[in-house]
């Protein structure tokens, strides 16, 4: 019995496909121990390892027309540089999906949330929340697609991120973005009336606003900061063309 291999063997052993092994043999890094009487590629155990070495290479990043400069040329110290640099990669794509998954959590937590008690308030407690002032407008207008543009290089995640606007009564609306370590606008701790709704439209949301101060009108609670009207996207994937707004504002202690 021989002792060498079949492509169609080593491709099983190196869970690979046969396409991938002549494809490496066509560029020249890779080839059979020897072609048998009946033209079958053959392949020793030293083959085995070269592939592995190979396979190892690209999982690393290393180009193909670059593999055999590398098999051939590089010392132990260059090879330490490559895993090294190799390591960096992963571990950034390692926090990118580490944050990936938190958003992911976070959007399945809200929607669970919002669908669990949709169209209600409530009073909640809320721990201090530190935002930087993004832009701001005046209160009668509302955001349009150039200001947008201009404004969203500055927040390359704009849509994946909670936009607080602020109603101090001023007459300008301040839009704040979370962050935790830079911001220059902190949101007090207490208790607050919230209530979460969709709108579609400016008008829309300017009647949940409405709708808000009459609850809390008719409720005879009294605001101690400004509103906080909190633009999250991202629901809208549950929602078709509606938003998603939760409508916050800190209550004065002495009623509740």
């Amino acid at each position: 019995m021989k002792n060498e291999i079949t492509i169609s063997e080593l491709a099983r052993i190196m869970n690979v496909s046969v396409h991938q092994i002549r494809y490496f043999e066509e560029k020249g890094i890779f080839q059979p121990a020897y072609i048998d009487d009946n033209q079958y590629r053959m392949y020793s155990i030293e083959q085995i390892y070269e592939l592995s070495h190979i396979l190892l290479l690209r999982r690393l990043g290393v180009s193909v027309s670059a593999i055999k400069d590398c098999l051939t040329a590089f010392t132990a110290d260059q090879y330490q540089q490559l895993l090294r640099q190799s390591l960096l990669e992963t571990n950034a794509q390692i926090r990118k999906l580490l944050e990936l998954q938190a958003f992911i959590q976070k959007v399945l937590r809200e929607q669970h949330d919002f669908a669990s008690r949709p169209d209600s308030f409530q009073i909640k407690r809320y721990e201090p929340v530190r935002l930087m002032r993004w832009l701001e407008m005046d209160e009668q207008t509302h955001i349009q697609a150039r200001q947008l543009a201009e404004q969203a290089r500055l927040v390359p995640d704009l849509f994946e991120t909670d936009v607080h606007y602020l109603y101090d009564g001023s007459g300008t609306v301040s839009l704040c973005l979370e962050a935790p370590e830079s911001g220059n606008i902190t949101l007090p701790g207490g208790s607050y009336l919230t209530f979460q709704g969709l709108a579609n439209g400016d008008a829309a949301t300017d009647q949940l606003i409405e709708r808000f101060y009459e609850y809390l009108a008719a409720q005879s609670l009294v605001a101690t900061g400004p509103l906080v009207l909190i633009e999250k996207s991202y629901l809208s994937l549950f929602s078709g063309q509606h938003l998603h707004y939760e409508l916050r504002v800190l209550l004065d202690a002495a009623d509740l």
